[in-house]
């Protein structure tokens, strides 16, 4: 009955953190749209009620009948095996229903959510973790898509109107972390039915891999360390690029990371920089101490050339991250629950922490971009049914990201965490930590 009673607990504080996400925004924030991979506020709050609905409602809850039968294709986001669904660029013409009726739909589900956990039936209990984290994943991706949107707007609003704390104090040469090589294992663990750790499909099955010894950076790569790069030429030197990033730099008239600005003609002082943040528009000068933000896997393999070193691939990273951690301990970094909202520069910097050759930031602030193409592991299974199109058949053209990100809820990140995207995209919270032999 404990265990019960803390499931429910947990439910209702993540759906209630969704909709505290909400609370700065006005029922127009919540319409906009601002690019094909964003969709609006109030689709999230949607969807992530669907999820509930289509895979534990209407499949565990006796005698349940729909919301709304029209919302079950509606809100359906790519699962192809539940239904047809409206294009995705399409979401913020959803005028109706209204933000009243999408609160309604999301109370009721959650009435019937409470019912349903009275019942006790496992499965239904896996999937209500399952759809936890499915809406943590989109909490993230609804500070992210505020700040894209946010930014589109020529007012250049602010999320948070209260100013970003950091100093520019330096954040120090970066130190070399020295790792063994040798035969490891990544991935989640399987402990046993009833006391595995949650974790989704990708991360599974835990296997070995070789690792030859390597080195990893003690912290990510800061603004002023990046705008050296640019001041260098770095988006007109191909020679640094891919062949593709190179096409996309030349096609997208990319010269900075995303949210950066400065006048035209002007850029070649850090006074004509900014960036936009959720906390409004900041001076560059005042964040070049912070991890640099918002660039591209093509923007950071291109930095990690001219630096003459390499992004760390996903088992390295795992290895070093794991080697951190205590058990049982939580995870703690720069994230969701902190409310900065922005990468702040690296504690104790310069100090005895760094002589006694420590990893800074690993969790939170910034997702780093790993050389590694996101591919399922030896043996991985995906879920039986619609919920098996969660993560496997987007196993293609994606690049693998670690440690979460300043938008991620600690509860949502470990070690093993697998986050993919393309390697052109950029409006995620996404960085670079450098490594080489």
């Amino acid at each position: 009955m404990e265990d019960a009673a803390a499931g429910r607990k947990e439910y209702c504080r993540v759906r209630q953190q969704t909709e505290d996400l909400c609370s700065p925004l006005t029922p127009e924030d919540m319409m906009v749209q601002s690019c094909p991979e964003a969709s609006p506020a109030k689709w999230h709050l949607a969807h992530t009620t669907w999820f509930f609905e289509t895979f534990l409602l209407r499949e565990f809850l006796p005698g349940y009948r729909s919301f709304h039968p029209d919302f079950h294709w509606l809100f359906n986001s790519y699962y192809n095996g539940v239904s047809d669904q409206p294009e995705k660029k399409l979401r913020a013409s959803f005028s109706r229903p209204g933000l009243d009726a999408i609160l309604e739909y999301r109370h009721s589900i959650d009435e019937a959510m409470e019912e349903l956990s009275s019942l006790e039936i496992p499965e239904a209990q896996r999937r209500t973790t399952l759809g936890l984290h499915h809406e943590q994943q989109h909490q993230e991706l609804l500070a992210m898509d505020i700040k894209h949107a946010f930014w589109s707007n020529p007012l250049r609003p602010a999320y948070q109107p209260e100013p970003l704390a950091v100093t520019n104090n330096a954040a120090g040469g970066l130190v070399w972390i020295d790792a063994d090589g040798g035969q490891r294992e990544i991935g989640c663990p399987e402990t046993g039915e009833g006391s595995e750790p949650f974790c989704f499909d990708n991360e599974r099955p835990r296997h070995r891999v070789w690792v030859d010894p390597f080195r990893l950076a003690s912290r990510p790569a800061t603004c002023a360390e990046y705008f050296a790069f640019m001041q260098d030429g770095g988006y007109s030197r191909p020679d640094l690029w891919l062949s593709e990033g190179w096409n996309t730099v030349q096609s997208e008239r990319w010269r900075a990371p995303l949210y950066w600005q400065c006048d035209p003609g002007a850029g070649a002082s850090v006074d004509d920089w900014t960036i936009f943040t959720l906390r409004g528009m900041i001076p560059l000068r005042h964040l070049l101490q912070t991890p640099v933000c918002h660039v591209s896997f093509f923007e950071a393999d291109a930095f990690a050339h001219w630096a003459g070193m390499r992004l760390p691939t996903e088992a390295e990273w795992e290895v070093a991250a794991a080697g951190t951690l205590k058990e049982n301990a939580p995870i703690a970094g720069n994230l969701l629950e902190s409310g900065e909202l922005h990468p702040l520069p690296v504690n104790g910097a310069g100090s005895a922490k760094h002589a006694q050759q420590s990893l800074d930031q690993l969790f939170g602030d910034v997702w780093e971009w790993t050389g590694s193409a996101y591919l399922g592991y030896p043996g991985f299974q995906p879920l039986s049914g619609a919920l098996g199109e969660y993560n496997g058949k987007f196993m293609c053209n994606q690049m693998v990201l670690r440690g979460g990100s300043v938008v991620t809820p600690a509860s949502h990140i470990r070690a093993t965490y697998r986050n993919f995207f393309s390697p052109v995209t950029r409006w995620q919270f996404s960085g670079v930590r450098l490594a080489h032999r």
